[in-house]
Formats: structure tokens, sequence, C-alpha cells
């Protein structure tokens, strides 16, 4: 569970540095655990923490599998200890700022992890049809990068999906951009996505509707001041008042599904209706009215 109400935990050891534009790190904290931990002063914007918390809350709020994750301080006596931990800028090393920083718990142990599959194994994933739906909550979020994923494997060779990396929601971690609905695709690989039929939609748009938004716009007020900028701020509204809107997420799931056709599948009380996708970022004040999509049988 995330650390609402908790005391922070003290970084306390360098493991070794991970790949990633943010350059996290991997590191035990004062917990005991280990945790992917990304420092306030990346170098990819002043919202990475914030979007980090607050889409995987969003994605949790939504029944996805996702990593518990935890307020940590990286102080500069580590810091120093661990000249490793400083990240490339393009004026040189700078170490990271001493602090409150974001820790998603380590999900490596016995249970095998994949962070790459073959399409072949795709069939393997039982909790697919979560990539519908973290699709339609990151078009909802504005995310400016493909959906990442791990997966991992039970005893009997079954694989599920654990939503990560959520640095990217709400226009990015310096929250400026409008992405294109394509942007938040997994892998840009379709073959992750099941077949869906009416019924699968509908289930989609159950769990949405079933979001406790109140609770999620609480949950900002546990986030440390600083990590809360305008723009992110604005960006969650953005996202809270679509997510509330069910005409706006009937067409996003809409245009993602059309994206995919033939991969949408008709029930039989379906209505054939043949018209263009829309390109243009869908939220509520965006004119969407008219949005024209395909479905194929």
């Amino acid at each position: 569970m995330p650390s609402w109400g908790e005391e922070p935990a003290v970084v306390t050891e360098y493991i070794r540095r991970l790949r990633g534009g943010s350059q996290p790190i991997l590191a035990k904290a004062g917990d005991g655990s280990l945790y992917v931990v990304k420092f306030r002063n990346n170098l990819q914007g002043p919202n990475l923490m914030f979007n980090e918390c607050l889409g995987t809350e969003l994605f949790r709020a939504a029944g996805l599998p996702v990593p518990s994750w935890r307020v940590l301080i990286v102080t500069s006596e580590f810091a120093e200890r661990n000249p490793a931990t400083w990240m490339e800028t393009p004026y040189g090393f700078a170490p990271p700022e001493p602090g409150q920083c974001f820790g998603s718990r380590f999900l490596g142990g016995d249970a095998p992890l994949f962070e790459i599959l073959p399409g072949n194994s795709f069939r393997r994933v039982r909790n697919r049809i979560d990539f519908w739906l973290a699709w339609v909550l990151d078009v909802c979020a504005g995310s400016a990068d493909s959906r990442q994923a791990i997966f991992r494997q039970d005893g009997e060779g079954d694989l599920e999906a654990v939503f990560i990396d959520h640095g990217h929601m709400f226009h990015s971690p310096k929250g400026n951009l409008k992405p294109h609905f394509t942007a938040s695709r997994y892998y840009l690989d379709p073959r992750i996505y099941p077949n869906v039929c009416s019924e699968d939609v509908a289930g989609l748009q159950k769990r949405i509707a079933s979001l406790d938004l109140d609770r999620l716009w609480a949950q900002v007020l546990s986030l440390p001041d600083e990590w809360i900028t305008q723009s992110a701020l604005r960006n969650f509204t953005d996202c809270l008042e679509t997510l509330s809107n069910a005409r706006s997420i009937e067409r996003v799931i809409e245009v993602i599904t059309a994206s995919y056709c033939p991969t949408y599948e008709l029930g039989r009380d379906d209505v054939m209706r043949r018209r263009k996708p829309c390109d243009s970022f869908l939220r509520p004040g965006v004119p969407g009215g008219g949005v024209e999509w395909s479905i194929c049988a």
C-alpha cells in the first residue's frame, strides 16, 4: 500500500543504476525494502513525483495491478557517499537533490519477472483486458509516453501484467504536452490487446464509473508540498473531469478500439458505424461531439 500517513523512509544503501530518462536508481531504504528511486531534480521535469504518485493511485483505484510506493528521503551524505547516483546533465554530473523523493517498491524476488514478451507469450497473460483499461486511463490523463508494464510469472507459468512508470501521465513531467491518443499505447505492439466485445466495453465503462474521484483528489493533499505544481494540479483536475463524464469515456473507448480494427468484435445488437477516428486529444471542452470512428466485425 502507499504511504498515506506514514513517515518517509530514509534511503540507506545504493544498489545500482537503472535504465530510464529520469535516471532512477535501485536502492534500499530504512524499512528494509528495495525501491526504484526517482529524484526531484530529475532532468525530465518538475511534475515527475506528482505524476508517479497520482498515476499509480489512479491505476490502483481502477483495480489495475501496480507496485506500492513510498515517500523516501535522500540525504546529502548518501549522495556524497555514492557518486554513482549522480545524474548526467548537459553540463556534467549533478548530485540528487537532498530531501523527499519517490520510491516504487521493487518487484524482484522469488517470482520470475519479464520486461518484454514475445508475441506467442501474450496468451499466457491472464489480465490482458487490463491493457485496454490502462489505455483509456492514459488517454484521459494525457499520457505522453507508451504504457510500461512488467510481467510476473506464477508457479503455473501464467503471467500477470503489473503497470509501472507513470511519470509521463498528466501531460508529461513538464506538464505541457498535448499527446495524440496513440502515445500511450503499450510498446506500440497491438498483440497484447485481446479481442473485445460489447460486453467487455461495458465492463470497462463500469470500472471507470466506479472510481472514487473524490478520494483521488483528497490524496493530493497527502503529497509533499514541493511536489505539487500549478500545471500538475491543472492537468490532474482535467483528468478527473474527463473521468467523471460518461460520454467522454464512451468516446475515448470508441476511438481507441476503432484504431485497432478489426480487434473489436461487435455483439449481435451493436450498430455498425463507419467513421473516421479523431486525432485530437479527448477531454471535456475539446470539440468532439462529431467524433467519427469505425468498428469492424
